[in-house]
């Protein structure tokens, strides 16, 4: 597959996340409730997240952003969702070293999620792409 179609796919994909958004909305039932923001551009998010037996049971999100900082959050609660914590906190630390255009382990799988590598070359995005990411992983940490 040539580049520039690879490029239009994952283009795709991050519009088909941005407009269709997956685990949209908030949990209830005394789950956890991370509120992150990114000042810069003005995107904001709520992420909440129910961990049982040390795993995400359920995820969800809410907020407001640009489609890269929206299509990032649905990409990763759909991944995150039904694995273990520490498999979750690798998945943040693989997803951090591709957005930034660094080596990474590929073993672990982020499946729709390396859409967004191509945001590497764009330094001021990067914050967008990232902000469920710090805000799971806070949830996770703390």
């Amino acid at each position: 597959m040539s580049f520039e179609n690879l490029d239009t796919l994952y283009r795709q994909v991050i519009m088909d996340h941005y407009k269709k958004p997956r685990n949209k909305g908030m949990l209830e039932d005394g789950s956890m409730t991370i509120d992150m923001n990114n000042p810069t551009c003005g995107d904001r998010i709520r992420l909440t997240m129910k961990i049982e037996d040390g795993k995400v049971s359920d995820v969800k999100f809410d907020g407001d952003g640009c489609s890269i900082s929206m299509s990032s959050a649905s990409m990763m609660t759909q991944a995150i969702k039904g694995k273990d914590i520490d498999t979750a906190l690798a998945m943040s630390d693989t997803f951090s070293l591709m957005i930034q255009g660094k080596e990474y382990d590929d073993e672990i799988d982020l499946g729709d999620i390396e859409a967004l590598q191509g945001v590497s070359k764009f330094p001021a995005r990067i914050k967008c792409a990232t902000l469920a990411w710090k805000a799971m992983e806070k949830g996770l940490k703390d």
